[in-house]
């Protein structure tokens, strides 16, 4: 990919971390289901797999602190703040689906919010494989949005695929069909697959497998606030897709005002963002 073309399609560190706060509380949530397997060691190893601006390193960090800390991601923006969030840790470029393990012992491999990005038919297969090239003991810490079906991630879809709008034009390819599983070049994302499918895959190679199903409920100013919150993530791969600003402009105002019909005001005013998440920590036999 040109320069200028992987700048284009990279993703922002600071519309991500405008909601440090709340995209940061799974973190916490998995990182408490880490510590009882984990003895706290100076040789600890870890890896944070699509560390992304370096929020979930930096937990890591403060529930290990002399441990050897190491932040993958694939966007060069993320990984520029990252290290100058972090600059006494070591951030690496690399792509979660084609990454490997580094010759040396490593304890915890953990993934706040990156295997939603694969495909379905290889994400199961890629998380088994890194748990597998855990040594005995060794723990698999991830957490994906299992949003698919929300009405925040299903308006998307319907907002990208109404017909003679101004952004109608870029996803009418037959590489860009919205929805269509069996396209793998769609903007939207696979669903998440069942949590009995992770279990199945990761038990014969773990000694436990610890695997629950939050609903985070973020309250935010308004439906301008929810569109501002998937910029960062789920909304990306469509804004990428639009090339022409109008055009752009014209679809993200469609999508709020088909947000705010189904985002209700509370009594204060502002809205609930319903975004539920499944986790596993899985232990290497």
């Amino acid at each position: 990919m040109a320069e200028n073309e992987q700048k284009k399609n990279d993703w922002s560190a600071t519309q991500y971390l405008k909601f440090n706060t709340q995209r940061t509380r799974p973190v916490y949530d998995l990182v408490s289901q880490i510590l009882p397997h984990i003895p706290l060691s100076s040789s600890t190893s870890i890896f944070d797999l699509g560390c992304g601006p370096g929020n979930s390193t930096k937990v890591l960090l403060d529930a290990f602190p002399t441990a050897k800390i190491t932040g993958i991601d694939s966007s060069p923006d993320m990984l520029s703040k990252a290290r100058s969030t972090l600059p006494s840790l070591a951030f690496r470029l690399g792509d979660v689906e084609s990454w490997t393990l580094p010759s040396r012992a490593v304890d915890i491999l953990f993934s706040n919010a990156v295997f939603h990005w694969l495909r379905s038919p290889s994400r199961i297969r890629v998380i088994a494989k890194l748990l597998g090239s855990l040594a005995s003991g060794g723990v698999l810490a991830f957490q994906v949005p299992d949003n698919y079906h929300q009405p925040s991630h299903a308006l998307m879809r319907s907002t990208a695929t109404s017909p003679s709008q101004p952004w109608s034009p870029y996803f009418q390819n037959t590489n860009t069909r919205v929805g269509d599983i069996q396209d793998k070049k769609r903007p939207d994302l696979d669903p998440i697959e069942a949590p009995t499918e992770y279990y199945d895959a990761l038990a014969p190679l773990s000694s436990s497998v610890n695997i629950w199903r939050t609903e985070y409920q973020h309250v935010l100013p308004d439906a301008g606030g929810i569109v501002e919150w998937v910029k960062g993530t789920g909304l990306q791969p469509y804004l990428h897709q639009i090339t022409d600003e109008e055009a752009k402009e014209d679809f993200l105002a469609e999508y709020e005002r088909r947000l705010s019909e189904v985002y209700k005001p509370l009594g204060d005013g502002r809205v609930m963002l319903g975004y539920p998440r499944l986790f596993v920590v899985a232990v290497r036999k």
